[in-house]
């Protein structure tokens, strides 16, 4: 299959092993499997870390890393992993971040030490690092425009999935099982991944010549990986110590630019951040990220919090918002591409006065009912955010467009995370009534200010359309 200078081929596994619609539906399932692991994990260990510290004979912020590390290693390494899959091959590149998250969830899961841990999951961030955007782009060349949304929609819900009851179900294997049960279910849904996508057909950047730009690879790596400790870690950091992180970051980013600039082939093309409807979704995206991450983060524990459930009740009642979130990903993949600006823009909108009900609900089954509602609205909003922007750029390097806007709304995740430990309840917790009420309420105003620009933006592009038509009729 041959989509402008994207090339599809099969290699004996591919299309010479199985029908066209055969292998896309092999490599949909395979980006389903990933996806699902890539979720839980981000998410299936927040309420194991305790016992983890038992285990492991370990306590203080070194638990922490359990977490950071693998967050920090997907969002520092998906920007070159997405080019990569252009470049060498994407299902190549999904089979091998599938390997290594697999191989790595082995380690984990075996575990004797606190640094051994650690380490392990910076491996598997590596692995989920190429299994997102090498997914998504796989699946933007081998399927036509008219299925390609549906189909991304469809592996993002999968992935909903797994972020809304990742909590849950990681905090259930830890009570029942043990907290090594989370990276031993990672090995066989692996395995799987790995079989549907070696039944897939190849497919890469059939005009770009076969070298890889490192010096801007290593600049880009660099960069996000210190702005992504800075975030993490900078909120407990000195003042000076933060600041002096935040200039590294914006002198690595200015020599990666620059880099970028004079390179025969970049790793980026800078032209990328000049296409208006791309940058307007990824930017758009990474605001509805960040309201997700919060929605997330406050609505389970402040069912265990103001509404004093147990973490099992919570659980089971937060299961509606997951559903609904679930289901966000397959309706958002049948949106229009003409109307997906628009609909960004409604959601948005939609999720700040979400959020601020959320503050307001009388009784737990209007906070339940409000929370269903927002767990609709984020999800179309993040998974049109990888949809339409994949509608919006040249197949040839859906990679590196699906790099660049994974990173960008990774990091906006981040920041969420630190908006939400930064107005946290130090004596009662964030499911305390007035640190949810502040840190909904600062989401919300954020959204909301994101749906103005949006809707600005979007007016004035209809404006010049109008104006270059009337000039063009005259």
């Amino acid at each position: 299959m041959i989509v402008g200078k994207s090339v599809a081929l099969g290699d004996g596994v591919g299309e010479g092993a199985t029908s066209p619609v055969a292998s896309r539906r092999w490599a949909l399932l395979a980006m389903c499997v990933g996806v699902f692991c890539i979720q839980l994990d981000a998410f299936g260990l927040n309420l194991a870390l305790p016992q983890i510290g038992r285990d492991l004979h370990a306590g203080g912020d070194g638990l922490q890393w359990v977490i950071s590390a693998y967050l920090l290693s997907t969002g520092t390494l998906m920007l070159g992993a997405g080019r990569l899959g252009d470049l060498f091959g994407r299902r190549r590149l999904l089979i091998a971040g599938l390997v290594l998250f697999g191989a790595s969830s082995l380690v984990c899961a075996l575990a004797p030490t606190l640094p051994v841990l650690v380490s392990a999951r910076v491996v598997q961030g590596a692995g989920a690092a190429m299994i997102m955007p090498v997914g998504l782009s796989l699946l933007t060349n081998v399927y036509p425009a008219d299925l390609r949304g549906r189909a991304i929609g469809l592996a993002l819900g999968i992935g909903g999935i797994a972020t809304a009851s990742g909590p849950f179900v990681g905090g259930a294997l830890t009570e029942l099982v043990s907290w090594r049960a989370v990276f031993w279910l990672n090995i066989p849904l692996a395995v799987l991944g790995v079989l549907c996508a070696s039944r897939t057909a190849e497919s890469f950047d059939g005009g770009a010549p076969r070298s890889v730009d490192w010096r801007g690879l290593v600049g880009a790596t660099a960069a996000l990986a210190v702005l992504c400790v800075v975030i993490d870690r900078g909120p407990g950091w000195p003042w000076p110590a933060a600041l002096a992180g935040a200039a590294v970051v914006v002198v690595l980013l200015i020599l990666f630019v620059r880099r970028e600039r004079v390179a025969a082939n970049p790793l980026v093309e800078l032209s990328l951040f000049r296409n208006g409807p791309y940058m307007a979704l990824t930017l758009a995206g990474a605001a509805a990220n960040t309201a997700t991450v919060m929605f997330l983060f406050v609505v389970p524990l402040t069912l265990q919090g103001q509404w004093d459930l147990s973490v099992a009740l919570a659980g089971t009642a937060f299961l509606l918002p997951a559903v609904a979130m679930a289901i966000a990903g397959p309706l958002a993949g049948r949106v229009p591409q003409r109307a997906a600006v628009r609909m960004m823009a409604g959601c948005l909108g939609g999720g700040a006065l979400v959020l601020v009900c959320l503050t307001q609900a009388p009784s737990l089954t209007a906070y339940l009912a409000v929370a269903t509602v927002g767990g609709a609205v984020l999800g179309v909003a993040n998974s049109l955010t990888l949809i339409a922007t994949q509608a919006v750029i040249r197949p040839e390097r859906a990679g590196e467009a699906s790099g660049v806007t994974k990173t960008i709304i990774t990091v906006a995740a981040g920041l969420g995370v630190g908006l939400a430990g930064a107005v946290t309840d130090q004596e009662r917790g964030v499911g305390s009534e007035a640190a949810t009420a502040t840190a909904l309420l600062l989401t919300a105003f954020g959204a909301l200010a994101a749906s103005a620009v949006l809707a600005v933006w979007m007016r004035r592009r209809e404006s010049a359309a109008r104006a270059a038509s009337q000039r063009s009729e005259g």
